[in-house]
């Protein structure tokens, strides 16, 4: 089996794994007010301690909310936040690269009368800090631009959006940073909140999580028990939260020497794929090393898809979040490119642990399957 869709998900890793094993008996509810409840709720919260550390983000500013996923994440910061402070303003800003789980729930909003401003994104698939200036106003009370796309993989200077919405005493700054997370150094600090997601990451599937200033209230989804600060009514995950405790504190700690193996192989990757007169490269020169998103000019990327998977090969032709859907990826058509190249892209995705063995086996049978296809 090759497998190049990490950007949809990755295996655990291995202290994960461990860490997952070894306390799935520890069933006992952390809210529970007796010993094993306590001792387990301590743990949750040193797992929130350590994970502040590793952001270099002061516990007395801070906070970490965990959820099920960064779906959960982005719709509860920015329908919650939306609707807590739409007595300051009903402005809001998004992009026209953003993933569905944060498009959809300003859509939503807009129905309940927000006023949603999506910005445009250059060819480079970034927003420009220009674009973002002249679209803030007074009434603005939260912007939300992800930190690296999960189709393209273009990577947004969020430091410098930060200082135009942070001249706007009104505006918090929200990032989805599913896709960047232990991938992309970054500044946290710039940030008013962030979610993320652990499976993207080493970590077990069904857990997210939101990262938040302390000053910063917003309006709970679904009432109930009142855990995670009263924003998130829910019995806690325990094993998940351990879990991704450990994964999450691999991936910071390795960032620099991942990145660097992986962008190795990811231009290596790109030069080949470039000699393809079939191939056109969609991600920018500097994009995530760890998504590569190409064209094919005359065929069906759900034909070489499907081709390569029968042969035991798995990449994507469109985000697996939206896979089930309109097939044309808004993405591409956002930063300029043709609808056919829009309906026939797909992405490669890499982990740490991808090898040039099996980029080079890639490259052999998406080249042959190719040429395959073309002759029919």
């Amino acid at each position: 089996m090759l497998y190049f869709d990490y950007a949809a998900s990755s295996p655990l890793s291995k202290k994960a794994l461990s860490s997952y094993q070894e306390i799935l008996s520890r069933f006992a509810n952390p809210s529970s007010n007796h010993a094993l409840g306590r001792a387990l709720f301590r743990e949750i919260e040193e797992s929130r301690n350590k994970i502040l550390e590793a952001f270099a983000l002061p516990k007395d500013q801070y906070r970490i909310l965990f959820t099920s996923s960064a779906t959960e994440s982005n719709n509860l910061v920015i329908k919650g936040v939306a609707r807590h402070y739409q007595n300051r303003g009903k402005h809001l800003i998004t992009s026209l690269l953003e993933h569905p789980s944060v498009t959809n729930p300003f859509k939503a909003l807009e129905k309940e009368g927000f006023h949603v401003t999506y910005l445009p994104v250059n060819k480079e698939g970034k927003v420009e800090i220009e674009t973002l200036r002249n679209r803030m106003d007074k009434e603005t009370t939260l912007v939300s631009l992800i930190g690296t796309n999960n189709e393209i993989g273009s990577i947004n200077d969020l430091s410098s959006l930060s200082d135009v919405i942070h001249g706007f005493p009104k505006a918090f700054f929200h990032s989805d940073l599913t896709q960047a997370i232990g991938k992309t150094a970054l500044d946290f600090r710039k940030l008013d909140l962030f979610s993320w997601s652990a499976h993207k990451f080493g970590g077990p599937k069904g857990v997210g999580g939101l990262v938040f200033k302390k000053n910063i209230v917003f309006e709970p989804l679904f009432d109930g028990g009142g855990q995670e600060y009263g924003f998130r009514s829910s019995t806690l995950n325990y094993p998940g939260i351990v879990a991704t405790t450990s994964s999450l504190l691999e991936a910071l700690k390795n960032q620099k020497e991942n990145e660097k193996k992986v962008r190795s192989l990811s231009d290596y990757l790109r030069t080949e794929l470039q000699k393809n007169p079939e191939i056109s490269i969609n991600s920018p020169l500097d994009s995530s090393p760890y998504i590569l998103n190409f064209s094919l000019k005359t065929k069906k990327a759900s034909v070489l898809v499907e081709a390569l998977s029968q042969e035991g090969i798995y990449v994507s032709s469109v985000s697996a979040c939206s896979s089930k859907g309109e097939p044309v990826s808004n993405v591409l058509l956002a930063i300029g490119k043709k609808e056919g190249d829009a309906r026939n892209s797909i992405r490669i995705s890499f982990s740490h642990e991808t090898g040039i063995e099996e980029v080079n086996q890639l490259l052999s049978a998406l080249n042959s399957t190719l040429e395959r296809i073309i002759k029919r």
